[in-house]
């Protein structure tokens, strides 16, 4: 299914970004590969994509490695919750961070990125829905943790936001876009499986599709 599935959704990407009078290439696709062992994932990088997202830390150490031998130019990204005791993984394995998401993982990251003399750039995840059982900054706390982010000399890429399931995506992610432009970012990470295309429509730069790249998880 992967390698069609791949096709598709860049086809779809680029017919969204068309209506919206925006260039496709300006959209990156971030193929989440999360539970998915690697020979799911091989036909992906045989047929060029480079791009691919993780939720978990560890599962990520346990995959990637051997396929980055063989495919040195991929890209990972984390877009799982992170906790600050893994901070120091999590800047030596991945390209993009997007779910900084509170002042105590700012530091953590930041000391991390010291350490290893690497900087990652981070999405800062918005809570945009006001969900308890979910992670994200409050909207009004987004500006200062931005800008605390950029004190500790955290490149900030862009805000990620998850919608509330079930509900129509586009008011919140017309919000988010909202607290992009309020706030000088220019990367905005929504976008799933079930709503990248009306993501596109209202500005992402990022979407995280993975079901309907390779199937119901495993």
């Amino acid at each position: 299914m992967t390698v069609p599935a791949l096709q598709e959704i860049r086809d779809k990407i680029a017919h969204a970004a068309s209506i919206a009078r925006r260039k496709p290439d300006a959209i990156s696709l971030v193929a989440i590969s999360k539970t998915h062992p690697a020979e799911r994932i091989r036909p992906l990088l045989d047929a060029g994509h480079r791009l691919f997202g993780e939720n978990r830390v560890q599962e990520a150490q346990d995959k990637w490695p051997a396929l980055r031998d063989q495919f040195p130019d991929v890209k990972l990204q984390l877009v799982g919750q992170l906790q600050s005791n893994k901070a120091d993984d999590a800047v030596a394995l991945f390209d993009a961070i997007h779910s900084l998401d509170r002042s105590s993982l700012v530091r953590a990251l930041a000391k991390a990125m010291d350490k290893a003399d690497r900087r990652v750039p981070c999405f800062v995840q918005v809570n945009i829905g006001g969900e308890e059982q979910k992670g994200g900054c409050a909207i009004a706390d987004t500006p200062a943790l931005l800008a605390e982010a950029r004190a500790a000399d955290i490149e900030v890429a862009g805000l990620m936001c998850v919608p509330p399931l079930d509900v129509e995506p586009a008011p919140y992610f017309a919000l988010l876009a909202k607290i992009a432009r309020d706030n000088d970012v220019t990367g905005l990470s929504m976008g799933m499986s079930g709503d990248f295309e009306t993501a596109i429509m209202l500005g992402a730069t990022h979407v995280r599709v993975g079901s309907a790249l390779f199937g119901h998880r495993g």
